[in-house]
């Protein structure tokens, strides 16, 4: 995790509202924790992680997404929650970007997706804090991403990956800021690991 010292520089500053003052964080070169658990003491704070419902049988399997009302996105309003799913071929990478306001809960549910996340929020326990998880068909989880959490991911393997996801407010493109995957100050590594 990073912390600062030194004053911020302007080029450092992202964006600022009532709630929240997002900073990218001097990071390392590397993909920060790996979250391997539901419950790891590594997450950053806000992000939470449930399994996704999946009932298999002998024609394929059904995947429960979301119930609303229940689960991470139980707090959601029905009035302005937005359901959206991307599609995305091997090797994409999408990142980075923050909603100020927004609440995401993704699950992916076809492919395998490396997904990065980064704190961006100054004041935050978990400030300069970079998670990596891998998730989807081979690992069922659905991710809630609070404002201020910067997030991206990279499609592993030899086929497209989708990603189903919920808002909890309908798309607004000034609520979305975007930093480029190869950030100099965050510093992710999309390389393979070789681990």
């Amino acid at each position: 995790m990073a912390t600062d010292v030194a004053p911020i520089s302007e080029e450092r500053k992202v964006a600022r509202s009532a709630q929240l003052n997002l900073v990218l964080p001097e990071c390392e070169k590397g993909i920060g924790s790996l979250i391997l658990k539901l419950n790891s003491p590594q997450l950053i704070d806000g992000v939470r992680l449930e399994p996704v419902a999946l009932w298999p049988d002998d024609r394929g399997y059904f995947l429960e997404v979301q119930r609303l009302g229940h689960g991470l996105a139980a707090g959601f309003p029905a009035n302005s929650t937005q359901i959206s799913a991307a599609v995305n071929y091997p090797g994409s990478i999408k990142a980075f970007h923050y909603h100020l306001q927004q609440n995401d809960c993704w699950a992916p549910v076809a492919g395998l997706l490396q997904v990065a996340l980064v704190d961006l929020r100054v004041g935050s326990p978990t400030y300069g804090a970079r998670n990596t998880l891998y998730t989807g068909a081979l690992r069922p989880w659905q991710i809630l991403i609070p404002p201020g959490v910067a997030h991206g991911y990279k499609v592993i393997g030899s086929e497209p990956a989708v990603l189903v996801y919920l808002t909890d407010r309908f798309y607004n493109p000034a609520d979305e800021g975007r930093i480029p995957y190869n950030d100099p100050h965050i510093r992710y590594d999309w390389e393979t690991q070789h681990k």
